[in-house]
């Protein structure tokens, strides 16, 4: 985790195969510096009047982000990393979907792009949501889909998560696709398909 420059050490709950509406590991830029805290994976905006959206909200488009009700007030003030070491996609082949792992050539731990709001509940309850900022993808991934996550290099960290900088314009050169040459993809078998199924076995190669 010295990927992150993080204050205190991390407290975070490996999973292999994550979904949304779960708790997941997130890095902010707080005013007793860089935390990592578990928050829900999708926004959920504070004038919302229910939960549930956030299962509709799980990913930005980074193009669009600055537009979107939704979005753009986060956009300037409340961008994260949300930690990974890999993530799936899926390949349309006819009526089925193949499920890809990505990952970076050396296996390192990257953050991906996001953003996140503090919802609250009629009786006053707060809950931490983020969303995951998706770009046009690299050659890598193009032939799987035609999304990717944003993913900001660690030296650009800092810049990502400076609070001073709360326009859009000043961290846009940092939504763009990931580096191909960087990553890496193989596909995994359909035990992916279900959030049910987490543990190490999601990462098996789909010919093994």
């Amino acid at each position: 985790m010295d990927t992150f420059g993080l204050v205190d050490p991390p407290d975070a709950r490996p999973t292999w195969n994550a979904a949304p509406t779960q708790e997941l590991p997130v890095v902010r830029a707080m005013s007793d510096g860089r935390k990592l805290n578990n928050l829900r994976w999708g926004l959920v905006p504070p004038w919302s009047k229910d939960l549930a959206i956030g299962s509709r909200m799980i990913n930005a488009r980074s193009e669009t982000a600055a537009e979107k009700p939704s979005f753009r007030e986060a956009l300037r003030c409340r961008r994260c990393l949300i930690v990974a070491d890999g993530f799936y996609e899926w390949q349309r082949d006819g009526d089925h979907k193949r499920p890809f792992c990505i990952h970076l050539r050396d296996r390192r731990p990257f953050g991906m792009g996001g953003l996140w709001e503090t919802w609250s509940d009629e009786n006053e309850q707060a809950v931490e949501t983020f969303t995951i900022l998706t770009t046009s993808p690299n050659s890598l991934l193009s032939p799987i889909h035609d999304r990717m996550p944003v993913i900001i290099p660690a030296d650009q960290h800092d810049r990502w998560l400076a609070h001073d900088l709360q326009d859009p314009g000043q961290v846009a050169c940092l939504m763009v696709p990931y580096p191909d040459d960087e990553m890496e993809a193989y596909e995994v078998t359909s035990r992916v398909n279900s959030p049910r199924n987490n543990d190490e076995a999601c990462l098996m190669p789909a010919n093994e």
